[in-house]
C-alpha cells in the first residue's frame, strides 16, 4: 500500500511540473504544452463550427463544409513538412490558423443571429 501512495505521490508531482507550461526547460516540455493549447483551439474551432451549422439552410451546409475541407488542406500544406520517414508540424503555425478560422466561424454565427446568414459570407 505504501508503494502505490510514493508512486501517486511521484506521479501527482510529475502531472504539476508538466501543468507549469511558463517555465518549460526542454524542447519536449514546449511541444507538450504547445500541443496543449493547439487541441484547445481546435475544441474552440469545432464548437463554432457546430454552432454556426446549426444555424445554416441547406446551401450554407454545403457551403461551410466544402470552405472547412479547403481550409483544413491549406492549413496542412502551410503548417506541416514532410521529410522522408518524418512529418512535422509547426504548432504555433497550426495554432494561430485555427485561432483564425474559429474568429471567422464566430463572425458568421453572430451575422447569423443578428441579421440572418449570408451564404455568400461562407465562401
Amino acid at each position: 500500500m505504501r508503494q502505490r501512495c510514493v508512486t501517486l505521490v511521484i506521479v501527482l508531482y510529475a502531472a504539476a511540473a508538466w501543468a507549469d507550461c511558463d517555465r518549460t526547460k526542454t524542447d519536449y516540455d514546449v511541444v507538450y504544452c504547445g500541443t496543449k493549447i493547439y487541441l484547445q483551439a481546435d475544441q474552440e474551432l469545432n464548437d463554432a463550427y457546430k454552432q454556426l451549422v446549426s444555424k445554416l439552410n441547406t446551401e450554407g451546409k454545403q457551403l461551410i463544409k466544402s470552405g472547412q475541407l479547403a481550409w483544413i488542406e491549406t492549413r496542412n500544406t502551410q503548417c506541416t513538412t514532410r521529410q522522408t520517414n518524418n512529418i512535422l508540424v509547426d504548432l504555433d503555425c497550426a495554432t494561430n490558423t485555427t485561432v483564425e478560422r474559429t474568429r471567422f466561424l464566430n463572425d458568421r454565427y453572430r451575422e447569423c443571429v443578428s441579421a440572418g446568414c449570408l451564404n455568400s459570407k461562407l465562401r
